[in-house]
């Protein structure tokens, strides 16, 4: 009896993760996207950004205040949440359309189920969602969007590649992001350094955005043009990799299991290429990941790993 030893319950190792850190980390990821939309689109980019966030902010502290619950913005979720709507918008939105999105994403979507940890889908994506629903001609409005100074854009890369057009943008302008799109989706090299950065400093796991973009260019191979350069072109366009290492993964809304990650990336990519190839919209990501949150709790009651030591089928 003597060699019995006391175990705590588990968790039995800490560290100095909390949520504001990570939400600090996904923001400085986000940081190359925004300020490249800024330089890209001008000064209304970062009005867009700054009103929208502020909206998100604005909205969480009222609520919390008015319900009489403990302000939790300084853990800066409003914030993320606020950019992460803003870099889906049209650079000539008005003002009040994602300002009234943060209001939904924050209220609706978030505070209603319980606030931080509580969402069933992410809210910025709700709130896109209802935007595109809501004002339909206007959040997919790009043909007065001003590049630069003096140019005007035309239709998006991936309206293009819709047609069949891969040749009216090249692969160089798709990575560098010298084309028309919402604020954080038209440079493909801004968000691939940003999701770099959130695999290395272990903020995501590579699993899911990597399973959730092989599993469409395969799509997209065997239902689209049958070339290398398609798919890279489909990669390139639109708002996948924003949606890959910045909405799919989630802590909330995406699967915790190994195993699970690697279906939510499957299904994710399935869903996408569904929209992208037969809806009536070119882009079709925002869609997919809201409804692949709405299968998480069902994918983690099949792919959670038995307990140790215990038997069954």
């Amino acid at each position: 009896m003597a060699n019995l030893r006391n175990v705590s319950s588990s968790p039995h190792f800490r560290n100095k993760t909390d949520t504001k850190s990570l939400m600090l980390d996904v923001i400085l990821a986000m940081i190359p996207a925004t300020a490249f939309s800024v330089y890209h689109f001008g000064i209304s980019a970062l009005l867009i950004i700054v009103l929208t966030v502020l909206s998100c902010v604005a909205s969480e502290y009222i609520w919390e205040k008015l319900m009489h619950k403990p302000i939790t913005v300084m853990d800066l979720s409003a914030v993320v949440t606020g950019m992460i709507l803003a870099l889906n918008m049209p650079p000539e939105i008005p003002v009040w359309i994602p300002m009234l999105g943060g209001v939904f994403a924050i209220i609706v979507v978030k505070q209603l189920y319980g606030g931080i940890g509580q969402n069933f889908m992410n809210p910025a994506l709700a709130a896109r969602c209802f935007l595109l629903i809501s004002f339909a001609g206007l959040m997919n409005n790009f043909s007065s969007a001003k590049i630069g100074f003096d140019a005007l854009t035309g239709a998006t890369p991936l309206a293009m590649a819709r047609t069949g057009d891969i040749t009216s943008y090249s692969l160089f302008q798709l990575f560098l992001g010298n084309i028309p799109g919402t604020l954080g989706e038209v440079s493909s090299f801004a968000l691939i350094i940003g999701g770099i950065y959130l695999i290395v400093c272990k903020v995501i796991s590579p699993r899911i955005p990597l399973t959730y973009l092989a599993t469409y260019a395969v799509f997209a191979f065997i239902f689209g043009q049958h070339r290398g350069t398609y798919i890279v072109y489909e990669i390139l366009s639109g708002g996948i990799l924003f949606g890959a290492f910045f909405m799919a993964t989630d802590y909330v809304t995406s699967p915790i299991t190994v195993k699970g990650q690697y279906v939510y990336g499957i299904l994710l990519g399935l869903l996408t290429g569904i929209f992208r190839c037969f809806g009536a919209s070119p882009e079709g990501v925002s869609y997919a990941i809201i409804l692949s949150n709405l299968f998480v709790p069902l994918i983690e009651k099949y792919t959670m790993p038995k307990a140790f030591g215990k038997e069954g089928k």
